[in-house]
């Protein structure tokens, strides 16, 4: 008898042990669902579920990247998917319904279909993040619906791979980038028509749309990383980013603003905004280790939608003006949902966002875990630039 009840202890602790190596005990981003929620709870929104059991091991490994990937996006108030897990030891039927046969199996679920999309690639995060941008581009809404064809509105100008270049080549531009399922994109779509409509009869600027879920090469033209990004573009050039209020007064008043300044302008306006533009380096999958094999290269690899890559972003830029005259230094960003960067970063084994390296002369040799203030990234590179110049 006591033998039994021993190996019944021991079977308990047993079990404890292995939910608590699986880190679902401590997943407080990620949502739950039973038998009793799934099915009503996943009509609602788009959803990535996690098919797991505590005991697997694959599953355990995977179970940080998805707590990553439910923190970044579950606090969104406009995210338009949730990150969502079932264990499939407690709530069998669930994952049986769902064809589920091996874990972890991840699928997609859109609000619009009643079967989930598999994914198959490999579970880390810019592999996971990019198959949410692609399933997300492809859902169709009301907006993207009307959106496809280009609106009679006066003074808008809907842009397109074949008429962008020409278009913007010479004079002043105000541009919205943008992708129809995004909600800030559709709030603004209104007031930007209006906009449009109020300067139909000026000659001095054109304002115009470009839809980067059908147009994708213009949009990474121009690094766009979120939606939506409004450019003030003169004779083809990128020269200011605007990111004030979205009302028809305080867009007028830009417009306005900017006309007004180009009409005025002398060339260290022109030398300013350039440092702005070309104080950080934007390297992909393609132009990875051609761009960083002189120098030092001081990379950051993030998301648009990674709320801690937002707060770092502005600082960032900082850093690139502050290394701009030195030809020893990159200050580097690196987009790991584009398709194109998705190998690059798990390569580089980039396991969150943002990711911070140091690399010299091509080579790998210092990820940054200090304080993101201005100073300490400054000093950090300094501190590597320095023994560099020792060697």
């Amino acid at each position: 008898m006591m033998l039994r009840t021993l190996f019944n202890i021991l079977g308990a602790v047993l079990v404890i042990q292995i939910v608590k190596a699986s880190g679902h005990d401590d997943d407080v981003h990620t949502i739950q669902y039973t038998l009793d929620n799934f099915a009503s709870e996943v009509a609602k929104k788009n959803h990535f579920v996690m098919f797991y059991a505590p005991w697997c091991g694959h599953c355990q490994r995977l179970a940080p990247t998805w707590e990553m990937l439910a923190e970044m996006l579950n606090e969104e108030e406009d995210s338009r998917v949730r990150i969502a897990k079932v264990d499939c030891t407690t709530d069998s039927s669930v994952c049986s319904d769902n064809d589920v046969t091996g874990y972890p199996t991840l699928k997609f679920f859109k609000t619009s279909e009643s079967d989930g999309i598999k994914f198959r690639g490999t579970r880390d995060l810019p592999s996971l993040t990019a198959f949410i941008n692609e399933q997300l581009g492809s859902i169709p809404t009301e907006h993207e619906i009307n959106a496809s064809i280009p609106e009679e509105v006066n003074g808008l100008i809907e842009l397109t791979e074949e008429s962008f270049n020409n278009h913007v080549a010479s004079g002043h531009h105000f541009v919205k980038f943008y992708a129809p399922w995004c909600g800030h994109c559709q709030k603004l779509a209104p007031t930007w028509d209006e906009l449009a409509k109020s300067h139909s009869h000026d000659t001095s600027v054109s304002i115009s749309k470009v839809d980067c879920t059908q147009h994708r090469s213009v949009c990474e033209q121009f690094d766009i990383k979120g939606y939506p990004t409004l450019l003030w573009i003169e004779n083809g050039k990128k020269i200011d980013k605007y990111s004030g209020q979205r009302s028809h007064e305080d867009l007028k008043e830009y417009v306005s603003k900017m006309t007004e300044k180009s009409a005025d302008k002398i060339g260290d306006n022109d030398e300013a905004h350039d440092d702005v533009v070309q104080s950080v380096l934007t390297l992909n999958g393609e132009s990875f280790e051609h761009g960083i094999e002189k120098g030092v290269s001081f990379i950051k690899f993030f998301a648009p939608w990674c709320g801690h890559c937002k707060r770092l972003a502005p600082t960032w830029e900082e850093l690139g003006k502050k290394f701009i005259d030195n030809e020893k230094v990159n200050i580097v960003k690196i987009d790991c949902t584009l398709t194109l960067n998705t190998k690059l970063c798990s390569e580089q084994e980039v396991d969150g966002f943002p990711t911070i390296f140091l690399y010299k002369d091509g080579a790998k040799v210092s990820e940054y875990n200090g304080s993101r203030t201005l100073d300490d990234l400054y000093e950090f590179v300094t501190k590597h630039l320095q023994s560099h110049d020792e060697l």
